[in-house]
């Protein structure tokens, strides 16, 4: 009798275990369900105005004049919406340094009505090896300039970070390229941050040209149609939210 009762109350405390143990699983196999980000976008009374500023990539260097970002990203926000149209100016050229993009901005004189404006600069001053204290002067100068043709309203602006061509066949893996790449990236970050303007990291998909070079165009430098669709997939949802709700 007294061992029946053991192996009862073992075989009890054995099943309480078990208890517990199928409810602390059942509990951490339990994962909030996660809600896919779904992007929408108004339709406007009026052409979406989308102003491109940059150098060989926003220009699209290497690849197709549809493959380049600028373009990708016209497309992805009127496939939002087909009831929308968009006006695309791009005002950007190969080896362009924050210098001749001021110029060129300055000599073209653009409208100052856009609804959205793009830049990406500084790869060419680390190129050209130009003074970084020249960057720190006019990167801002540029900021400026994209917040007047953006209707004087700096939500209408997005900074791109600056691609590591390091992690392509030309840079070869060189380190000091990264090095000098991330101080520009953390100065425009950090000016971004402290002046409440969209700042979109894409660098860190460029750093994985050497293991994918899907991601680098024919020339061995520049990024490939591919890598530009995943810059946009970063983009876009910054370009949604500044373009929602505004006529």
């Amino acid at each position: 009798m007294i061992q029946s009762v053991k192996i009862s109350i073992l075989f009890l405390s054995c099943f309480l275990i078990s208890c517990q143990s199928d409810n602390s699983d059942s509990k951490t196999a339990v994962s909030p369900i996660i809600k896919p980000l779904v992007l929408t976008l108004e339709t406007k009374p009026d052409p979406i105005k989308y102003l491109a500023l940059g150098d060989s990539y926003t220009i699209g260097q290497s690849v197709c004049e549809t493959c380049r970002f600028p373009e990708q990203l016209k497309s992805s926000l009127y496939n939002l919406n087909t009831n929308n149209s968009f006006l695309l100016k791009i005002i950007a050229q190969t080896g362009w340094t924050t210098s001749n993009l001021l110029s060129a901005i300055n000599t073209q004189n653009p409208t100052t009505d856009y609804d959205l404006v793009t830049l990406l600069i500084g790869v060419n001053n680390q190129y050209q090896g130009s003074s970084f204290s020249v960057y720190e002067k006019e990167f801002p100068e540029l900021i400026d300039k994209a917040i007047l043709l953006g209707k004087g309203d700096k939500r209408n602006v997005i900074v791109v970070s600056i691609p590591d061509y390091a992690f392509t066949p030309f840079g070869n893996g060189k380190t000091t390229i990264t090095t000098e790449i991330d101080k520009y990236n953390s100065f425009a970050k950090n000016y971004c941050l402290q002046n409440a303007i969209a700042f979109i990291n894409i660098t860190d998909i460029t750093r994985q040209g050497l293991s994918d070079l899907s991601l680098v165009a024919k020339d061995n430098l520049h990024p490939s149609e591919k890598a530009y669709g995943l810059f946009v997939e970063r983009i876009l949802p910054q370009a949604v939210s500044t373009l929602q709700n505004k006529n």
